[in-house]
């Protein structure tokens, strides 16, 4: 049967029109379909760090977003007295990924600018009021059956990519269980206009106090937000009544200041399913993990799915890569996320103590850890990837590769383009590549390198001599490196 598409995605969110478009970019042909009648319009998630912005930056969307984002110079966890516990600084700092490491978004403007830019491909699609109902993996492709306005009508695609949110019925359908990492706590999100912003704090907080652990954070341009724990007894139509969420504002005193523009109540999780394949069907995004909001990664893991599975899909349908490399996605990205969510989880469990006894017994421990220095400047370093399409054992293999910036402000990859690189010490004098020597320079130093093989998703596929990387590269995918080398 022939496919109506190479790729049909289930989920119009961040993640799945991050996919659509970087598949796009390289010629595959793709189809979300999307459950809701319109985009939501409500914010969600409110951070992006240097990498996702890279990831954006790739799918044309990058500039739009940073337009409308702020920046924050850091990010303080205070006692329940208001006192410093721990301060991680200077996290506006430009990060390896080219971009400032903290950048507070308007999600729905995230998602206008990927609409904007997946509209300027013409073998993509976005289709609204389609909801996948079922789905069949024959082996040479899958069938889905999807509930359209029009009525019920079936995609023949490649593969179907279920990034189709924390209740996935994509994953559901496919009978994927979560492993669950045992952290559940419902909080109240108040989200606001603003209207007088110097009355309100310019750095994001945490507010670990035992009687109402509070987040606050800024967000997009004019937005705030302010998320409170919600405590036994007490329920969710109790804490979202107007005038409770009134009683919690009263203490920071922005009454005339803001205005309500949502209030939600989530219960934050960390689960990760255990299959992120099955055959023709993957997952990406919340419908593979969820992570408490604690270190803003919720987002930034789901652009990172969707970058390491591009790359991939790609290599598979467009150049006859064998689809095992497919298998390679979860081992390369469950590590990061077990990690990612292990530091939401340990900054969540230092806001979320609500005994006195224990706050009291963490504040010391911390004051303790802040005398003697040893308090970290901030979140730990995300391991590199350790097991999947690298060249292990080589310097640097695995770790990700760092967007150096041209002194007229250009950055590395709109200079070298989508895909795979292979650079040499001796192709740094290059037209492309010499206003960016320096920083390279310093990395195949510091790598004692003389070539690197870096991957599209821009981690770190191995370094060492250009002919022996681009036969380990041909015999890890069956593709033939793009060389930047003489």
């Amino acid at each position: 049967m022939e496919h109506e598409c190479d790729v049909l995605i289930a989920g119009g969110g961040p993640t799945g029109l991050t996919l659509a478009v970087l598949l796009a970019r390289r010629g595959v042909k793709v189809i979300v379909a999307e459950k809701e009648a319109a985009a939501y319009p409500l914010p969600r998630a409110a951070h992006i760090d240097h990498e996702g912005m890279r990831i954006l930056q790739e799918a044309g969307a990058a500039d739009a977003v940073y337009a409308t984002s702020r920046r924050v110079v850091r990010y303080d966890f205070l006692n329940g007295r208001r006192r410093l516990l721990m301060r991680f600084d200077g996290v506006d700092r430009v990060g390896p990924g080219g971009w400032p490491g903290a950048n507070m978004i308007h999600q729905p403007s995230v998602e206008a600018a990927l609409r904007k830019s997946l509209a300027n491909w013409p073998d993509a699609a976005l289709h609204y009021r389609w909801e996948v109902r079922s789905f069949e993996d024959d082996g040479r492709g899958v069938t889905t059956r999807i509930e359209a306005p029009e009525g019920p009508r079936s995609v023949r695609s490649r593969f179907l990519i279920g990034a189709d949110g924390a209740r996935s019925p994509v994953r559901e359908a496919a009978g994927i269980a979560f492993d669950d990492l045992q952290f559940e706590e419902p909080w109240l999100v108040v989200d606001v206009l603003v209207d007088d912003a110097a009355r309100l704090p310019s750095a994001n907080l945490q507010i670990c106090d035992p009687k109402r652990p509070t987040t606050c954070v800024l967000m997009g341009e004019g937005r705030h937000r302010w998320e409170f724990m919600i405590l036994t007894g007490e329920t969710p139509e109790q804490v979202s009544d107007d005038a409770f969420v009134e009683t919690l504002l009263e203490p920071w005193n922005v009454k005339g200041a803001v205005r309500i523009e949502r209030k939600a109540v989530y219960t934050f999780r960390a689960r990760i399913a255990d299959r992120w394949r099955q055959g023709s069907i993957l997952l990406a995004g919340d419908a593979a993990h969820q992570t408490p909001p604690f270190a803003g990664q919720g987002m930034c893991s789901g652009l990172r799915d969707a970058c390491n599975l591009t790359w991939k899909l790609a290599a598979v349908i467009k150049e006859g890569a064998d689809d095992s490399l497919l298998d390679s996605y979860q081992p390369e990205r469950a590590p990061h996320l077990r990690a990612t969510i292990d530091m939401a989880i340990m900054m969540g469990r230092m806001v979320c103590t609500t005994s006195r006894w224990s706050a009291l017994a963490r504040d010391m421990k911390l004051g303790l850890a802040r005398a003697l220095g040893k308090l970290p400047q901030g979140p730990d370093a995300y391991p590199p990837i350790s097991a999947g399409t690298i060249l292990a054992g080589s310097p640097g293999a695995g770790s990700y590769f760092p967007q150096p910036l041209a002194p007229d402000g250009a950055r590395l990859d709109d200079r070298l383009g989508t895909g795979d690189w292979l650079v040499a010490r001796g192709a740094l004098a290059a037209p492309d590549l010499a206003p960016f020597a320096p920083a390279l320079t310093r990395w195949l130093d510091a790598h004692r390198a003389e070539a690197v093989l870096v991957r599209p998703d821009r981690y770190v596929f191995g370094t060492g001599r250009s002919d022996e990387l681009c036969a380990a590269w041909h015999a890890a995918t069956g593709l033939r490196a793009a060389e930047f080398a003489s």
